[in-house]
């Protein structure tokens, strides 16, 4: 079997799984897109306590700001992620994820925090 009949096959394997799956690839690929909003919100709903017991101890603003912030967290991600995935309002939806990050940015001091930035940007810095 030479190259041209193996790269043949392999074409023609392409195009008949590309047909079968076609329909399903942009689900998927907006699925990818978002899990880790969706991870976020599905964790914050399971760990509502912490969640909400971690901004009250570092904010100081009492349980009933805290579990606001937290409500809004949890609403903003699986909302955003519902209408992604429905393809309903999707630029409002990817401006509201967008706003969330900026909210826990501040929120949790990550922009302040050079040991998660710089772990965070690891790859592009370090020396290969």
């Amino acid at each position: 079997m030479g190259q041209n009949d193996l790269m043949g096959t392999a074409e023609d394997f392409a195009d008949q799984f590309l047909r079968v799956t076609k329909q399903y690839l942009p689900h998927v690929a907006r699925l990818c897109l978002i899990s880790t909003f969706l991870e976020d919100g599905v964790r914050m709903w399971f760990q509502w306590g912490e969640q909400r017991d971690y901004i009250d101890s570092t904010w100081g603003c009492g349980y009933l700001v805290a579990s606001t912030f937290v409500l809004l967290n949890l609403l903003g991600q699986l909302t955003g992620c519902i209408l992604v995935l429905s393809r309903n309002f999707v630029q409002y939806a990817c401006f509201g994820l967008f706003g969330i990050i900026a909210l826990q940015t501040i929120a949790y001091s990550i922009l302040w925090d050079l040991k998660f930035l710089m772990r965070s940007s690891r790859t592009w810095w370090a020396p290969r």
